[in-house]
């Protein structure tokens, strides 16, 4: 008695059993996708499988296949699908073979057997070209072998000049595609004369450049030389021009930057013009070269203090000498020469304390680039126009008076820029952010501050009253309105309960008044913490000021408005403030020390700035 197909709904003595295997219904389900249900079924199988096929539906056949044991349940009628499967299962003499490895070798043995029983059953011109590409089938009597298919007729496709292909058969219509049937001609016939190229080997020619056209340019320009035409030259080997044919050809890259429209590692809110920047900054990673002097004694010089409110100068000497990108020994390769001296060291070294007298230092300073300009002809080549220091103690500015080249061609990176001097020049001289570090080791602790919604107080200052701005500060807003936590140094009573730095993480403003000078630390304290900066400074210039917008992220009160701050600072609206923090959060990374250096970092931005001002000065020169 043969059992009833599962094609008819009654369920086979192993139905339970096999269902509740879950392992064997994902391999009878993969076997099934490899055997089609009409492998069981088709006219041209051997005559044992029209039997099997008669007796057992499509996944009984499968299960006989693949799992033999199954033979005891369907009876005599499945030995015959098990004799494919034995010697499919058969292995090599000398070699065993694993269960899964004969399943898989009588999986692939069947699907070729497959393969080429299906070909024989395709209906005409499938299995035409697959089986007989040149076979004796004949149509109408004559034999495939007198014709050969012809390329379609020109007269049935009719082209567009500004339009997709058109078929001329009124039998198709406008909706489909049509394809023009095969022509046969008849090989007795002469075939047609094909015009053979020559064999003479042409000459190969180098096709210059393409042109690159601008689309959007008018058709005709009464004058040529304004349509700009993007050039496709390679990029100038810089490295093998003199220092001053690569700054002057850098400033022309820089004055026709490309535009930057989005990237992921600059703000563009941030700056005056991103373009200009990044342009220039990939120029300064390609092209500078600087040399720094190894002359001086210590700790005057190559002696970098790392630690407290003047640490820029020291960390830029650090991280500068140990560079190995941007420094070289040769000089004659050099686009800009280091005067590696520390105006803190050199305060420690020759002031005499509560003398007030500034001239040791500015001798000294003096001598020495007197000495190295007598030792090399660098100095006297530009008259010190491609020189530079960093100074960030308040007294930098003065100790270059001595020094007539020093003070007014030397590039100078201070933190007391101070423009109503006239020590410090616009253009010229860069503004040095005042960095206080307090662990050399750790120069990026407590950086970071609280979401807006977590700022309750309005404006915060705690700090020593020296100077002209901060008595004034003080006496307007100190321990006067409780959205102004204006004081002097922080009192115990609140420091117990706040800290300086929780202050500040706390605060939406941050006020960053004058001390004896223009420069304070708060300001990039402010940045650090998240904080958007007040600036009360007249006169001064700020950091980076020749690329960045410090208004998209900070507030500059002049110094007659003290009386009127907290009206300031309400007229600024949320939405204003918000745009404000965010653009400080961007601005933190460009105002971070690192061991090693990175992108965009303080280390990059003042070298930058140092990098430009020099180009300016060329601008300068030129005209």
């Amino acid at each position: 008695m043969v059992p009833e197909s599962s094609e008819t709904g009654a369920a086979h003595p192993f139905t339970k059993e096999w269902s509740a295997n879950d392992k064997g219904n994902g391999q009878l389900a993969a076997v099934a996708v490899v055997f089609p249900r009409s492998f069981f079924s088709s006219p041209s199988f051997p005559p044992s499988f029209p039997l099997l096929a008669s007796n057992f539906s499509y996944y009984d056949l499968l299960f006989l296949l693949f799992f033999p044991s199954s033979h005891r349940i369907f009876g005599p009628p499945a030995m015959a699908a098990l004799d494919l499967r034995t010697a499919a299962r058969r292995p090599r003499r000398g070699r065993t073979m694993s269960h899964w490895r004969r399943r898989i070798t009588a999986i692939a043995l069947l699907s070729s057997a497959v393969t080429a029983l299906l070909a024989f059953t395709m209906p005409y011109p499938l299995a035409l070209g697959l089986i007989f590409p040149l076979g004796p089938l004949s149509s109408a009597g004559t034999s495939f072998d007198e014709y050969e298919p012809l390329p379609p007729s020109p007269s049935l496709v009719r082209l567009k000049p500004n339009g997709p292909a058109v078929s001329t058969s009124n039998s198709v219509s406008s909706s489909s595609v049509f394809v023009p049937p095969p022509v046969l001609r008849n090989r007795s016939e002469p075939p047609p004369v094909v015009r053979k190229r020559s064999k003479r080997r042409r000459s190969k020619r180098r096709e210059p450049p393409p042109v690159v056209r601008n689309l959007d340019l008018p058709a005709r320009k009464s004058n040529p030389s304004d349509v700009k035409v993007p050039s496709l030259r390679r990029e100038p080997a810089y490295w093998r021009m003199a220092p001053e044919e690569a700054l002057r050809l850098a400033k022309t890259e820089i004055q026709n930057p490309p535009v930057v429209l989005d990237d992921p590692d600059l703000y563009a809110p941030l700056f005056k013009n991103v373009s200009i920047f990044k342009r220039s900054y990939e120029l300064m990673e390609r092209i500078l070269k600087v040399y720094i002097y190894q002359d001086g004694p210590t700790p005057i010089f190559h002696t970098p203090e790392l630690r407290g409110i003047y640490a820029s100068e020291g960390w830029f000497m650090k991280l500068m000498e140990e560079n190995k990108q941007y420094t070289t020994r040769d000089p004659s390769k050099a686009h800009l020469f280091y005067l590696p001296y520390s105006a803190r060291q050199l305060e420690l070294a020759l002031y005499v304390p509560n003398s007030h007298n500034l001239r040791p230092l500015s001798l000294f300073l003096r001598d020495y680039v007197n000495g190295i300009a007598a030792k090399f002809p660098f100095w006297n080549k530009t008259r010190g126009a491609d020189h530079f220091l960093v100074a960030c103690h308040d007294w930098g500015p003065y100790t270059t008076t001595r020094h007539e080249e020093l003070c007014k061609n030397t590039i100078k990176a201070l933190c007391n820029s101070d423009a109503s001097e006239g020590i410090f020049i616009r253009g010229r001289d860069v503004s040095l952010p005042e960095t206080t570090i307090r662990n050399p080791k750790k120069p990026l602790r407590y950086v970071g501050g609280n979401r807006v919604s977590q700022r309750s107080i309005l404006a915060f200052f705690a700090g020593n009253m020296h100077g002209r701005v901060r008595p004034i500060l003080l006496k307007y807003w100190g321990d006067k309105d409780e959205d102004m936590r204006i004081y002097g140094p922080l009192p115990n009573r609140v420091s117990r309960q706040m800290s300086y730095v929780q202050h500040m993480k706390a605060s939406k403003f941050c006020i960053c008044p004058m001390g004896y000078e223009v420069n304070s630390p708060r300001i990039v304290e402010s940045i650090y913490y998240e904080c958007v900066p007040v600036i009360i400074a007249d006169n001064f210039v700020l950091p980076f000021e020749e690329l960045l917008d410090w208004s998209a992220f900070s507030v500059v009160v002049a110094e007659k408005d003290i009386p009127n701050l907290k009206n300031i600072l309400l007229g600024i609206s949320l939405r204003r403030y918000i745009r404000m923090h965010t653009c400080v959060q961007k601005l933190q990374k460009h105002f971070l020390w690192h061991a090693k250096p990175l992108k965009y970092d303080i280390f990059h931005m003042i070298l930058h700035s140092i990098w430009f001002n020099r180009l300016n000065q060329i601008q300068l020169q030129q005209e």
